[in-house]
């Protein structure tokens, strides 16, 4: 009997994978972040931080004081695009993985969403996060 092979991805860095490659779409010259949302062993949605459709001119720069010069005001992250990009699907009970910890914003799509788990590569410790955290921890988002 030929058995299968060995050394394959497992779910988890499959998933990761994929939300990696997506991040090098992005055209963020600083930090380029991807998201792939699974359920099931099926890819419902992926995404990286982008400028919306059409608005390409915005600047990436985010020193600028002046809001309307600041990449804050206009980039769409990550997690925001996956949603957006998940088709019909049903993404309640799913899993996204992430390059990056979901900020706050990104945190209420999520919860908002009914995705249950968020897997994250990398994490920067900021205000933002922390109020990730508490978000995900009361609504019963898994993270790790």
């Amino acid at each position: 009997m030929t058995t299968a092979r060995r050394g394959s991805f497992d779910g988890d860095d499959y998933f990761m994978g994929v939300a990696s490659l997506a991040a090098q779409q992005s055209k963020d010259p600083v930090t380029q972040v991807g998201a792939c949302i699974e359920k099931n062993n099926v890819i419902l949605g992926t995404g990286y931080n982008r400028m919306p459709r059409n608005c390409s001119h915005f600047s990436w720069g985010k020193s600028e004081t002046d809001p309307l010069k600041n990449k804050h005001s206009y980039v769409c992250h990550a997690e925001m695009i996956a949603i957006c990009n998940k088709n019909s699907a049903d993404v309640k009970d799913s899993t996204m993985y992430v390059t990056l910890f979901p900020c706050n914003e990104c945190a209420k799509l999520i919860v908002e969403n009914g995705i249950k788990e968020v897997v994250y590569q990398s994490y920067k410790d900021k205000p933002s996060t922390d109020a990730s955290k508490l978000i995900f921890d009361a609504a019963g988002v898994k993270y790790r």
